[in-house]
């Protein structure tokens, strides 16, 4: 699986199985119901749905986690910044920042960052 981009339903309800996967699918229900709103017929669909693309697995009903939170995030963010910003980072920090300030800790954190992903 190359891409990882999810729709916004999609996402919203595999930020819910990231939390609690390991999971019967009867307590996802329920958790669906609470959080997004949905019937057990919905819930159920997108069970179905995730396991077909691979993200998730539903055996002896029991829903776990195929594909990290991690992957997806990176996958997302790396799509976003190719496509709004004609994949300058540069560009997407000035964005992002928009004339706000960080505090030093937080500048030093990503200082450090960048450094470990540049190339030597």
């Amino acid at each position: 699986m190359e891409n990882l981009r999810l729709c916004d339903s999609d996402y919203r309800f595999m930020m819910i199985v990231w939390e609690v996967a390991p999971i019967n699918s009867g307590k996802l229900v329920q958790l669906c119901s609470e959080r997004l709103g949905w019937k057990k017929s919905t819930t159920y669909t997108q069970i179905k749905k995730m396991c077909e693309k691979g993200y998730i697995e539903n055996k002896q009903a029991t829903v776990s986690v195929r594909i990290p939170r991690e992957k997806v995030q990176a996958d997302e963010s790396n799509y976003f910044v190719e496509r709004t910003f004609d994949g300058s980072l540069p560009g997407f920090l000035t964005a992002f920042l928009g004339g706000k300030t960080i505090s030093e800790k937080e500048a030093e954190r990503i200082k450090n960052m960048i450094d470990s992903y540049t190339e030597k």
